[in-house]
């Protein structure tokens, strides 16, 4: 199956009565449904709802449940208010007659106002460096399998600018910078790329907050608690983005991991914030 073709499919939603919407699932190669896809699809179910001349700006999840992979999901919207420059969503994702993620999504008007950004992070550019995936295929015979499954082939190429060490863990900073794109072509609307982009902005967040401790993927349980993301400028997602990463903390479990998103001409477009598990796992005797 083309990837990149399954995740425009999944992220059309189908229709059954109003506000009320039925999905489809895009496996990663595990059971539970990957976090950035409820996020991508209760947003297109918010946008759905709202005038195109309402553009969205801001959207804040909480992951409750794990999603099951082989099960449709359900996305239900209420139309909080429409003012006169805003719009506010509220959308539940539900299995088994239980939300799994709730969602509020905030849309404006395109307005004139002031005008200003940091600047993007100096790091080597995407055509000189190897993707994730390549990486894997260079060391698969090294890697254990849930390295090789979480790495497969995607929709969306990532190519991480510090070369992560598959191998063993090393304590590193807690910063990262990965370029990334959608591997199709897509048209210009606006709505398209920026679900995209909150389907891709799931990944790489909590990978970030293990990169000062002397762990790997595998000596810890991962899953994304709550994720917060914001729309500054429009972008277009099959064109490559610059993913700076940082991880000012991890506690109690916890780990927070943020994010800014800038083009290849140094615009800053989104930013991104998300706190996640981060635990232990038992060592078995």
């Amino acid at each position: 199956m083309d990837k990149t073709q399954a995740l425009l499919d999944i992220l059309d939603l189908e229709r059954i009565d109003t506000n009320l919407y039925r999905a489809q699932n895009l496996s990663i190669g595990t059971k539970r449904v990957f976090g950035g896809q409820v996020l991508a699809q209760a947003a297109a179910a918010a946008i759905y709802s709202v005038e195109k001349e309402r553009h969205l700006h801001s959207l804040h999840g909480y992951f409750i449940l794990p999603g099951d992979v082989e099960k449709p999901i359900i996305y239900r919207v209420t139309e909080t208010r429409d003012g006169g420059s805003f719009s506010t969503r509220r959308v539940s994702g539900i299995q088994n007659g239980k939300d799994i993620f709730i969602l509020a999504a905030s849309f404006q008007l395109k307005q004139d106002g002031l005008d200003h950004q940091i600047s993007a992070p100096d790091v080597m550019k995407p055509e000189k460096l190897a993707s994730d995936f390549e990486l894997a295929k260079h060391f698969k015979g090294l890697m254990p399998d849930y390295l090789i499954r979480m790495l497969q082939e995607k929709p969306i190429e990532f190519k991480p600018v510090e070369i992560p060490d598959f191998l063993s863990p090393i304590k590193s900073t807690p910063f990262q910078h990965v370029w990334f794109k959608y591997k199709g072509t897509l048209d210009d609307d606006i709505n398209t790329h920026k679900k995209i982009l909150s389907y891709a902005s799931d990944y790489n967040l909590l990978i970030t907050a293990l990169r000062p401790h002397e762990v790997t993927v595998h000596d810890v349980q991962l899953a994304s608690l709550d994720h917060a993301m914001w729309f500054h400028r429009d972008f277009r997602i099959d064109e490559w983005l610059l993913y700076a990463l940082d991880s000012p903390s991890a506690s109690n479990a916890r780990g927070f991991t943020r994010g800014n998103i800038f083009d290849l001409q140094g615009r800053l477009v989104a930013s991104v914030a998300q706190e996640g598990l981060v635990r232990k796992k038992k060592v078995k005797k």
